[in-house]
């Protein structure tokens, strides 16, 4: 039973985009790994930009700069 874990900023991700990004990976474990995808399990994570961070600093202070 694969397991997999999407961390993503929590930007605006549309439901129809995660709902493509579960069935993205479920496809692509199936072709690569001949994995059931059935029993394919997909996880997304929504992290604010506060609570990650890149070079030392939050994302927030960097897009905050542009970056």
């Amino acid at each position: 039973m694969p397991y997999v874990n999407i961390k993503i900023t929590d930007e605006q991700v549309t439901s129809e985009q995660k709902q493509k990004l579960i069935a993205g990976v479920t496809e692509l474990l199936q072709t690569v790994l001949n994995k059931n995808p059935n029993t394919t399990v997909v996880v997304i994570d929504e992290v604010s930009t506060d609570n990650w961070g890149i070079g030392g600093e939050q994302v927030t202070v960097r897009r905050k700069r542009g970056q």
